[in-house]
């Protein structure tokens, strides 16, 4: 654990931050340190392509989230290369930044959009215009909006289909062992999809997850467990 204090999120108020300007991604630091992120069922075929895709479980709640490796030890990700992202597809929820869907405080369904003012994308001087001259929110403002709502309706979806998993006892834990280079790194408190009690389901639960549209992201998370090699390789040229 770090003692690197939270970023500061503030929602985002067009009389508080009239002035702002926000650059574009051109810089990962934010997740250079992050060895895995949250991601969406809806990604899972792109992602599974590039990175292994996995299941973790909150200790304090017992909740399961789905993430991509995005390296073999905490606190360190090998797609992060100075400025460059080493990668073809950025999973949304590092896309997104600095920006941040968040609750109101007036219930839970009423969220704000923030932001993460001490990001290094944010500054008075450089980068794309928040509002306009009259206070009205700018084009840029609207379409991250639009990003954000559709990557808060995708992880709905994606905790139903978790749930999904639970409850039908298709995740199973995982250790790893990863050889990168002379070094053996062990990977612990991994879940992923239990293949033979997929192929056990029966005609009704299978036809379910056809219709509800999880049978793609499934098999994309098995398959993606091959770039575990890929990381390996890295690993060792890191």
């Amino acid at each position: 654990m770090t003692n690197k204090q939270s970023p500061k999120i503030v929602p985002l108020q067009s009389d508080a931050h009239r002035d702002l300007k926000v650059r574009e991604l051109g810089s990962f630091g934010h997740v250079k340190n992050s060895h895995m992120v949250p991601v969406t069922a809806h990604e899972f075929t792109r992602l599974g392509a590039e990175y292994p895709i996995v299941f973790v479980k909150n200790s304090e709640t017992g909740q399961f989230q789905s993430v991509a490796l995005l390296g073999l030890k905490v606190g360190e990700n090998l797609f992060v290369d100075g400025d460059r992202w080493q990668g073809v597809f950025v999973p949304g929820s590092i896309r997104n930044h600095p920006f941040v869907l968040a609750p109101s405080g007036q219930g839970e369904d009423q969220l704000v959009v923030g932001i993460n003012e001490d990001s290094s994308l944010v500054s008075k001087e450089e980068g794309n215009p928040l509002f306009e001259e009259n206070g009205e929110e700018s084009e840029y403002l609207k379409a991250k909006k639009e990003s954000l709502i559709h990557y808060l309706e995708s992880d709905q979806i994606t905790r139903a289909f978790v749930q999904v998993l639970v409850d039908k006892e298709l995740l199973t834990q995982q250790s790893v062992s990863v050889n990168a280079g002379e070094e053996k790194i062990n990977l612990s408190g991994l879940y992923i999809v239990d293949e033979k009690k997929l192929n056990e389901l029966g005609d009704e639960d299978f036809a379910d997850f056809r219709k509800r549209g999880f049978l793609p992201a499934l098999y994309a998370q098995l398959g993606s467990l091959h770039q575990l090699s890929k990381l390996a390789k890295m690993q060792a040229g890191a």
